[in-house]
């Protein structure tokens, strides 16, 4: 085992580091640091609906985008329980699991829908016959781009199902990685929002990827007014961190750092890509800041000989099988695993 620091490739944040910017902001809110953030909360809500050409009151804040996601399905049992009805929430399988790991802490069921197989797409039908099949009120949370695989679904059919829907099923856009999407099909659901798609829809976005800003625990949802003011009947009162909200601030007032971001991960992402290519392994279509790629063989003996050698990749997410989460780090770091990767092939490990 080697003893210098592990190179972590697992959790897909974004080892850039935050913006000079925004360390700069939180040293000097350190002098503010016994008032409430107050005046940052509000400036930092405004700056959210700014960029994202919606009003205040269509924005939730979180303490990390996880806090939106436990308030909304948290909102939505309530809503069943004063009905008189049932709750579901149902995932694509396999997904990010804070929503299905929220509803489960509460007593609720979890319908789990495998994606297609061949492409790894939501499966339309089947998520929509476990709602149709279940008599209450159902919560689809829809990772898009989504976590695992970095792929995203088709717009068109994603939309026209959400503005079809019965008014007891709900959707849960969870949209963290939508900054690196490079498909010019793709349309976000903050549009679809604005648009007034649907009053059961609600989307939630991070700052810990793109701004790199994991540790500052720092998101939001936006929904239409009236579903943003049943969300934050759930959610902490003064969630809002001093350091986080400066740190956003100053981040997103930063046009150099975010194209700086974005522009090392396209870099990395090719770099990766195109090793994968030449090593004939696999690799989904890549629309966020990690790939899904074929190992061909056991994913924890991967794992494994890849901490042996200094690097913590991601674990293999069934049903999917012999496939692993990259998180794409610095070119640097890429270079590193590069070298690594194709010294498992010439030992005829992968």
């Amino acid at each position: 085992m080697h003893t210098y620091s592990l190179l972590e490739l697992n959790s897909n944040e974004n080892s850039l580091g935050m913006a000079d910017s925004a360390k700069q902001a939180i040293l000097e809110s350190f002098d503010i640091g016994f008032r409430y953030p107050d005046d940052q909360r509000a400036a930092l809500i405004n700056k959210i609906a700014e960029v994202n050409g919606v009003t205040e009151s269509h924005v939730s804040l979180g303490n990390g985008s996880s806090e939106n996601i436990r308030a909304v399905v948290q909102m939505l049992q309530t809503k069943a329980l004063k009905a008189g009805k049932r709750f579901q929430v149902i995932v694509p399988d396999p997904t990010f699991a804070y929503a299905e790991l929220y509803a489960l802490s509460i007593g609720e069921s979890v319908v789990k829908v495998p994606l297609t197989p061949n492409n790894y797409d939501l499966d339309f039908d089947n998520l929509q016959k476990a709602a149709n099949e279940f008599d209450g009120i159902s919560l689809f949370y829809l990772c898009n781009p989504n976590n695992p695989t970095a792929t995203i679904t088709v717009t068109d059919k994603l939309k026209a199902w959400i503005k079809d829907a019965p008014a007891n099923h709900y959707f849960l856009l969870d949209q963290a990685y939508s900054e690196y999407i490079t498909d010019p099909s793709f349309e976000s659901g903050v549009e679809w929002v604005k648009q007034e798609l649907s009053a059961n829809l609600i989307v939630v976005r991070t700052f810990s990827k793109l701004c790199a800003l994991a540790g500052m625990r720092m998101g939001y949802a936006i929904a239409n007014p009236q579903t943003t003011a049943a969300i934050e009947a759930f959610m902490s009162i003064d969630n809002t961190n001093l350091s986080g909200a400066v740190a956003v601030l100053a981040t997103l007032d930063d046009e150099e750092f975010l194209a700086r971001s974005l522009r090392i991960t396209n870099q990395s992402r090719e770099m990766v890509e195109t090793t994968l290519d030449e090593l004939g392994l696999r690799h989904l279509p890549s629309q966020a800041n990690f790939i899904f790629h074929e190992v061909k063989g056991d994913v924890k003996v991967y794992m494994d000989r890849m901490r042996e050698h200094g690097i913590v990749v991601g674990r293999e997410f069934p049903p999917i099988e012999g496939f692993s989460r990259l998180t794409l780090g610095t070119p640097d770091e890429m270079a590193v695993f590069i070298k690594v990767l194709k010294s498992f092939r010439e030992k005829g490990w992968i």
